[in-house]
């Protein structure tokens, strides 16, 4: 068992992050950045275990039902749990941790500059947390008919594993991508044919709108790019459902979660901040991840509990209805997801 597993390494490592992917994805880029620099503020070393598969859910899940209950595990999550957890029959619940910190980050949205996006086809492949990115393409193409228009101008590619996306993009069999950003400097900027479509910009919790991201202000958010494409603001069901739907996904796209009550989270947390106070280990961090604002402790907290009155019972209902009928994804109405007012 994984379990075992980890308390056998304790010789060699004090902490082990849980990645729930293959080594080489967009998180475990990430998380191996982040040991590097955590490792030395707590003076311990921070072992890395891959636990990939079912859309990245089974590492979560993992967590959730065993691994939390070691104070030295530590989850790092991403966006795509964020959105599996609006919409698949999962067990993890957020409530039951202890977030350490959050990084806020964004996905951008590449594509091959030799077609025409308005006229040509959209060939676009199905990627774990990649909801936002077709509803983002199904309001372009749609418009205010939301996404009527989907089947006619984009071919949504199922089955395809990470890897098999990076080259199939470089080699021109889909023309449309998307990365997180250190994923998108690694594997993206330097195709020489290839530009960024659109990205998401960051959610701001105090006016719940989305704001620039500072490291992509020269290329439009999908928001500026639906103005200009159909000359009025974004609105309607399918706007409002991506709205809930990104700021869940991009908001806590990475973070850092262990049990509720863990004797470590303080620790952790000071540790965190101690990295971010340093001018060595954050520039090291912004240049391969980009800046992006950190939320660490119990702000972190109050940044997670912010997210919640997004999810309204309409907003859920068209993300369900869309996975359904536009990505023929197995998606679920769970209503205890759903707000409570009260």
């Amino acid at each position: 068992m994984l379990v075992t597993l980890i308390l056998s390494s304790r010789a060699s490592a004090e902490f082990v992050f849980i990645v729930p992917q293959e080594p080489g994805g967009g998180t475990s880029v990430w998380a191996t950045v982040i040991a590097g620099e955590l490792e030395k503020k707590l003076n311990e070393r921070i072992a890395i275990r891959h636990i990939p598969g079912a859309r990245d859910i089974i590492g979560f899940e993992k967590f959730h039902k065993e691994l939390r209950f070691d104070d030295n595990a530590i989850m790092v999550s991403h966006g795509g749990n964020a959105v599996s957890f609006l919409q698949e029959k999962v067990t993890y619940d957020y409530s039951a941790y202890d977030p350490i910190a959050i990084m806020n980050n964004n996905i951008i949205v590449s594509r091959l500059n030799n077609f025409d996006w308005k006229k040509d086809k959209i060939i676009f492949p199905e990627r774990s947390g990649g909801v936002p990115e077709s509803m983002g393409l199904a309001l372009l193409v749609g418009g205010p008919h939301a996404w009527d228009n989907w089947e006619q101008r984009v071919v949504y590619v199922k089955g395809m594993e990470t890897p098999d996306c990076r080259l199939a993009f470089r080699r021109g069999e889909i023309n449309v991508t998307r990365e997180n950003p250190a994923a998108y400097k690694k594997y993206v900027e330097q195709i020489e044919n290839a530009v960024i479509f659109f990205h998401h910009g960051l959610f701001d919790p105090e006016t719940k709108k989305f704001k620039q991201d500072p490291n992509f202000k020269d290329s439009p958010t999908l928001e500026e790019l639906y103005s200009q494409t159909w000359g009025e603001a974004s609105s309607g069901a399918l706007y409002d459902a991506y709205k809930m739907v990104k700021a869940w996904r991009d908001g806590i796209q990475k973070a850092l979660w262990v049990n509720k009550g863990n004797p470590n989270r303080d620790r952790l947390r000071k540790a965190v901040s101690e990295m971010l106070a340093d001018p060595e280990s954050l520039a090291n961090i912004q240049e391969k991840l980009g800046t992006y604002p950190w939320l660490v402790g119990e702000d972190a907290k109050t940044f997670v509990d912010s997210l919640y009155p997004l999810v309204t019972e309409p907003a859920l209902r068209t993300l369900v209805q869309f996975n359904k009928e536009a990505l023929d994804l197995d998606s679920y109405y769970n209503e205890q997801r759903v707000f409570d007012q009260q």
